[in-house]
C-alpha cells in the first residue's frame, strides 16, 4: 500500500489571550491508503486538531502536511477549498445535514459540487436509506441521520473520509452499524477512513491505531488482523 497522509514535524499553537496553547507538538505520522485508522486520546490531546489539519480546515504553525505527496500546509485558502471539495468527505458527530432538505436533496447538494460523484441514490442505497429519499431529517432516527451524512460523504467519492466521533451520539447497536458502513468503504470503496474517538473499543476493528496525548503521538500500532465489527462486544 502507498502512503496517502504524512505529517512531518508538525506543530500547531493557538493564541488564547496572552497565552499560547500548543495543541500539536512536533508530530510525525503516516497513514496508508485504503486503511481504517483510529486516533485515540483524551479530550484536549490534539485529536481533532490532527483531523482538521489533514482535512485542510486548518493550517499548521510549523511542519508539513502531505496528502499524496502534496504539501497542503502551503496552500492558500482557494487551493485548500479546492482540496477539501475534491479529496475529503467529512462525517461529524452531529450529522450537519440541512433540516429543510429531504434525504435525497442533502446528498445531491454535495454531489453537485464535485467532478465525479457517486450517484446520490446509489450512495443512499449503500447505507440502507432507499426507502427514505423523500423524508426530512426530522423524520429520521439519529442513526438514520448519521447514515445520511455518510451517504453524503460517499457521494463525494473522496479518497479521504474524516470522521470526528461519528458514533458519539448513537446507541451501541446503531454505532456498530455505522462503523460497519465505514469499514466497508475501505474494503469495497477503496477509501481511507480516519476516525477520531474516545472509544477505545473501536481500536479493535482498525488497521492502524494512533494514540495521542498532550499534543504528541504516544504510539502507533498496526493491526495485521483487525476484528470484524460483529466480533466486538459493544
Amino acid at each position: 500500500m502507498s502512503e496517502i497522509v504524512k505529517l512531518r514535524n508538525v506543530t500547531k499553537s493557538y493564541k488564547i489571550g496572552e497565552r499560547e496553547l500548543l495543541a500539536l507538538d512536533h508530530v510525525d505520522l503516516s497513514i496508508e491508503e485504503g486503511q481504517m485508522a483510529v486516533i485515540l486520546g483524551p479530550s484536549g490531546a490534539g485529536k481533532s486538531t490532527l483531523l482538521n489539519l489533514i482535512g485542510g480546515m486548518d493550517t499548521p504553525t510549523g511542519g508539513e502536511v502531505l496528502v499524496r505527496g502534496e504539501d497542503i500546509s502551503r496552500y492558500d485558502e482557494n487551493r485548500l477549498s479546492d482540496y477539501r471539495a475534491k479529496n475529503v468527505g467529512f462525517i461529524f458527530q452531529f450529522y450537519n445535514i440541512l433540516p429543510s432538505l429531504t434525504v435525497l436533496e442533502n446528498v445531491e447538494l454535495v454531489a453537485d459540487i464535485v467532478k465525479d460523484p457517486v450517484d446520490p441514490r446509489k450512495a443512499l442505497e449503500a447505507v440502507g436509506l432507499s426507502e427514505h429519499l423523500d423524508q426530512f431529517p426530522g423524520q429520521l432516527s439519529g442513526g438514520e441521520q448519521q447514515r445520511v451524512s455518510i451517504a453524503r460523504a460517499v457521494a463525494k467519492n473522496s479518497p479521504l473520509l474524516l470522521c470526528d466521533e461519528p458514533t458519539g451520539a448513537l446507541d451501541s447497536v446503531t454505532g456498530a452499524e455505522v462503523l460497519k458502513l465505514l469499514k466497508n468503504r475501505c474494503l469495497e470503496g477503496g477509501n481511507t477512513v480516519i476516525i477520531v474517538t474516545h472509544n477505545s473499543m473501536i481500536a479493535d476493528i482498525a488497521d492502524t491505531v494512533i494514540r495521542v496525548k498532550n499534543g504528541k503521538i504516544e504510539s502507533v500500532e498496526h493491526n495485521p488482523e483487525p476484528m470484524s465489527i460483529d466480533e466486538v462486544k459493544w
